[in-house]
């Protein structure tokens, strides 16, 4: 039976989505193809630790060095029954590099044996005291600044994400070239140009035929199949920019659902002795890690078809109020740690095994820190905390300054002050991070990122983000 024009807008969304999608997102697909070549044979993983990691108890200060951080940190944080004070003698097994203001000697928390590993072979950069202007401690609001790279609501980057910004700037609509291991794509990869995949496990990922089959009539799934293909090459070939878009994402998603899965057992069967230990850990990360190595095999071994470099995956319980534990290994903020940093060494030894660690770029981020005083047996909501950068092709190291701790230099609910000026307490622009990666991992120019993905603002200099430094050099 034919389909009407209406009845293709209609069952395949587009008078919805024509309310959200604009002209100037619709480019030349020679320069867009052109654009997205210059990624090279590289892929970038973006780690969400959800709830507001507790940074002053993950990168501890162990000495004071020149300043006082040590002594500001001993004063904020008790000791005994409920203390979250992590003693130098906690702290042995895990020291990394210096604060480059103070001199203080800095340390991972004990249970991030995992990425105190990576830290020795010179595989991770610390990036500190990351925030931004006018900070908000709701989860949601704060979630959203991060993933959108828009603090100040800036209303034309209104609904995207910030590496959606970079994709849609690089891909059409045919492409795929990010996986979100979830069940809906991520608020960073979120754009209205090219197509996101959510996978939970590659292994039940397939397209979303409804599952009736009467018994007495044979499978009508091939029927079904022929059918969407028809609707969405209809939709492709129909001359308006709208019907374009969906048709293409159509035949991508259909594509896709037919080539990712069988990248599970082709993993499985070349890469077992991995598996293994992806699922020796019993953790949701390292699982979601495991999903993320498959379709980075897939791509590396000419998988038809497959073609992601851009991963986003999360974690969550960070929101420790209470029983947040110190150094104690039943601790909730020791079993975080633990699962994140086992997980990103195995994640990173397999990509080792494979020949791309030098390939792969993990950026890890959580929306706040926590307060720099605790509460009763945990921390409140914060403000600036670290941001991590593993991969085989990261300059290692301390960069940006400590936040100052010092009580008398924290704001009205007890957080560190966001200050852009130059002193030794100067804050890290989440920006900056994130510009960084655009323009020396993902090759972005610096005029695009500014025009396209991430705005200066506007306001005093001292206090808000006026000048990027996109050269932090940890790529």
């Amino acid at each position: 039976m034919a389909i009407t024009r209406r009845q293709f807008l209609k069952r395949t969304g587009l008078m919805a989505a024509g309310t959200v999608l604009g002209p100037n997102l619709w480019r030349n697909p020679w320069v867009r193809d052109a654009l997205a070549s210059t990624i090279g044979d590289r892929y970038f993983v973006v780690l969400f630790l959800d709830g507001g990691n507790d940074s002053l108890n993950t990168l501890i200060p162990a000495t004071n060095g020149a300043g006082t951080l040590r002594t500001a940190y001993e004063a904020a944080r008790k000791t005994g029954n409920g203390g979250l004070q992590l003693s130098p003698s906690d702290l042995a097994a895990t020291l990394v590099g210096t604060d480059p203001n103070t001199g203080a000697q800095l340390a991972l928390h004990p249970g991030f044996t995992g990425l105190k590993a990576l830290w020795d072979l010179d595989k991770v950069a610390i990036v500190q005291g990351c925030g931004y202007p006018e900070y908000s401690l709701s989860h949601d609001q704060a979630r959203s600044i991060w993933q959108t790279g828009n603090p100040l609501g800036i209303g034309s980057l209104a609904g995207t994400g910030w590496m959606g910004r970079y994709l849609a700037a690089n891909y059409g609509s045919l492409d795929i070239p990010g996986v979100t291991i979830d069940d809906t794509v991520a608020p960073e990869y979120r754009q209205y140009v090219t197509s996101v995949l959510a996978v939970e496990r590659l292994r039940d990922f397939g397209f979303p035929y409804d599952d009736f089959v009467a018994d007495s009539l044979p499978d009508d799934t091939p029927a079904k199949r022929t059918a969407f293909a028809a609707l969405a090459a209809s939709g492709a070939g129909s001359g308006q920019a709208a019907e374009v878009y969906i048709g293409n994402s159509g035949t991508a998603t259909l594509t896709s659902s037919e080539s990712y899965p069988p990248l599970h057992g082709v993993y499985e069967t070349d890469r077992g002795g991995f598996s293994d230990q992806y699922q020796g850990l019993g953790t949701g990360t390292a699982r979601g890690f495991r999903e993320v190595a498959k379709i980075i095999y897939g791509v590396s071994t000419g998988a038809a078809n497959v073609n992601a470099r851009f991963f986003q995956l999360s974690n969550g319980g960070y929101d420790t109020h209470s029983d947040q534990g110190a150094g104690e290994t039943d601790g909730q903020q020791y079993s975080l740690h633990k699962e994140v940093g086992d997980a990103l060494k195995v994640f990173y030894d397999d990509c080792a095994d494979m020949g791309v660690a030098n390939k792969v770029c993990v950026l890890v981020w959580s929306e706040f820190a926590r307060r720099i005083k605790q509460n009763d047996n945990g921390t409140d909501h914060g403000s600036q905390g670290a941001m991590y950068l593993i991969g085989g092709s990261v300059n290692g190291g301390i960069y940006g300054n400590h936040p100052n701790i010092d009580e008398s230099a924290l704001d009205d609910e007890g957080n560190t002050v966001y200050t852009q000026n130059a002193n030794g307490f100067r804050s890290t622009d989440f920006r900056d991070v994130y510009g960084t990666v655009l323009k020396h991992w993902l090759n972005m120019p610096e005029s695009t990122i500014l025009s396209n993905v991430l705005l200066l603002d506007s306001g005093p200099a001292a206090s808000y983000w006026t000048s990027k430094n996109f050269d932090l050099g940890f790529l």
